[in-house]
């Protein structure tokens, strides 16, 4: 009976450490996050496998779920200029052929020096979201 104990007791104090640690890790990473630092430029780029319109569409959407500040929105070039954190920044929707396009998204001032959430949160969204296909609603 005392040894089934000591067992329980054990394995609850390992599992715990384990507990631990990955709490730990998790606030690191956001610490990494909102943090300005130098972002490569291989980061700001994304493909995705969206038609350029449903792209163009699916940004506008993540800069307003990401509560950014949008200030101009040019459709024809496919192109979104907005603030966050201080700092404007650019979305640019660019067509690579009929069934992938291309998101970048990079700041005006060319300086990439900037919190890298900022645009990983913003890809996230449409990672989240994008594949969901888009359904007539009907008239009612």
């Amino acid at each position: 009976m005392e040894r089934t104990i000591k067992l329980f007791i054990l394995s609850f104090v390992v599992f715990l450490s384990f507990a631990l640690q990955v709490r730990a890790e998790d606030s690191l990473l956001l610490s990494n996050l909102i943090t300005p630092q130098n972002v490569n430029f291989n980061i700001c780029t994304r493909t995705y496998i969206l038609p350029q319109d449903k792209l163009f569409y699916m940004a506008i959407a993540s800069a307003n779920a990401n509560n950014f500040d949008v200030e101009e929105i040019q459709s024809k070039t496919g192109y979104i200029l907005f603030t966050a954190v201080n700092k404007q920044y650019l979305a640019s929707v660019v067509k690579v052929d009929d069934k992938h396009s291309m998101l970048k998204i990079t700041p005006t001032n060319n300086n990439y020096f900037f919190p890298p959430g900022v645009v990983l949160n913003f890809f996230r969204y449409i990672d989240l979201y994008g594949a969901t296909p888009l359904v007539n609603v009907p008239k009612v």
